[in-house]
């Protein structure tokens, strides 16, 4: 079945979702026009729609199913928990193992915290910043998505006509979002070092830390530069902020997370997708003393912190397995795989005669249709011509029995065997044929 179809059942569900949801979803990141595909079940790499079609999800629900789908050790895990129950309001064991584990692996975690998303971690970090250093502004990279937090979300999508000069402009993402947000958040150039690092200084008197993502996947997933990532550290240092490093999704780019791709240590650092097993998740963890904000139990903490489900034991039983699989040889395998779908899908793009480029590290990439250098998030800004060619090419692999993210990302995972990976290459080769076709 090609996608759209008008006897399709997903758009048939689709159409009763309008009468009860906004927009007919709960997730802007699932929407799809003209209607979405709605999954049924999942195995393996593998997703199968309602209408009985498999294709192979480069997805991995935004980059948090790094094991796929009903891995047998994780779904025994979860068996386990859930018969002695799901949630209680008391502490559980399975957070001190997690705990342990993730601490264990990375150097510049010696305390952590869990909570249930990724935007949480965010939250609670920039929170921890301010109640560490008493300091009300933070800094952010421009175009760099980190949840659904008023202070993380500006500038996520300025565009040429609001987003300034060479220093950018605060700019509010959503609607009724208060100037004391914008007033209190510094925007950086990405991979501009000199002028990220006296931006930090000019404002170091008021700022309580500096919130970085080294691969942010919504400004390009281009890797920040060792240049750039040491000047942030440095300056952090120099003006008493915080260097908060969101590994939310490239914590799964090695056994002991980003951080020592690029040579530094945060001050904090927030995580999520991988390290629930498939269970909503989320943590920010980092210095014993930064940490102590959250501790209560001198009394009320600098920083109070609940939760209803934060550290809920299927989460945290879940993750356990899945971090456990993720052993050397599996770090070694994604990124063997993530290499060879990269380079290609850049050898497609050459065959084709397609204007391309492919960027990512490990199990993570992307595709932008430019023949300019794509290194922040202003050079990977598409042209409309740019986008078209990139919807194309997502309709293409959609249609060759592969899913990728609406905005181009592709997060490969461990279950994928090497005739996988060809079928990738291959459908990947065909979406850029259809690009080219149109481009002729």
């Amino acid at each position: 079945m090609r996608y759209p179809d008008e006897h399709s059942r997903s758009r048939s569900l689709f159409a009763r979702a309008q009468q009860y949801l906004p927009g007919g979803n709960t997730r802007t990141t699932v929407y799809m026009r003209p209607y979405p595909i709605y999954a049924a079940r999942g195995s393996g790499c593998r997703v199968w729609d309602v209408d009985g079609v498999p294709r192979i999800d480069c997805i991995n629900n935004f980059t948090s199913q790094i094991h796929g789908y009903a891995h047998p050790v994780i779904t025994a895990a979860i068996r386990e928990q859930a018969e002695c129950g799901t949630a209680f309001g008391l502490p559980t064991a399975s957070e001190i193992d997690l705990a342990r584990l993730i601490c264990e692996r990375t150097e510049s975690i010696e305390t952590i915290r869990f909570t249930n998303s990724g935007t949480e971690a965010v939250m609670m970090a920039l929170k921890a910043a301010r109640a560490y250093t008493g300091r009300p502004k933070i800094a952010k990279v421009e175009g760099a998505y980190h949840g659904s937090y008023d202070y993380s979300e500006v500038s996520l999508d300025s565009t040429p006509a609001n987003w300034g000069d060479r220093q950018p402009v605060s700019v509010a993402y959503a609607a009724g979002t208060p100037r004391g947000v914008t007033d209190d958040v510094i925007v950086l150039p990405f991979n501009d070092p000199e002028t990220a690092r006296a931006m930090i200084e000019a404002h170091g008197r008021d700022l309580a830390g500096v919130l970085v993502d080294p691969m942010p996947n919504r400004a390009g997933l281009v890797p920040a530069t060792a240049e750039y990532m040491a000047a942030l550290r440095d300056a952090c240092t120099t003006v008493g902020a915080l260097l908060i490093v969101d590994e939310i999704i490239v914590f799964r780019l090695g056994m002991k997370g980003a951080q020592p791709c690029w040579g530094i240590q945060a001050d904090l650092t927030t995580l999520g997708k991988i390290i629930g097993g498939g269970f909503p998740v989320g943590a920010v963890g980092g210095r014993r003393d930064v940490m102590r904000v959250f501790d209560p139990s001198r009394g009320k903490p600098a920083l109070p912190h609940g939760g209803t489900f934060s550290a809920n034991p299927m989460s945290m039983r879940a993750g356990l397995a899945a971090m456990q699989l993720l052993d050397p040889t599996a770090f070694d395998r994604l990124g063997r795989i993530g290499t060879a779908v990269r380079d290609g899908i850049e050898a497609s793009l050459e065959r084709h005669g397609v204007a391309g480029t492919v960027v990512g590290r490990g199990s993570l990439l992307k595709v932008h249709f430019t023949s300019r250098p794509v290194r922040d998030y202003r050079s990977a800004f598409p042209t409309p011509d740019e986008a078209r060619r990139l919807a194309l090419f997502n309709r293409g692999l959609l249609n060759r029995g592969i899913l990728a993210a609406g905005y181009g990302l592709m997060a490969l995972s461990t279950p994928m065997t090497d005739a996988d990976i060809e079928e990738i290459l291959r459908a990947a080769d065909g979406a850029v044929a259809d690009v080219a076709a149109v481009s002729s």
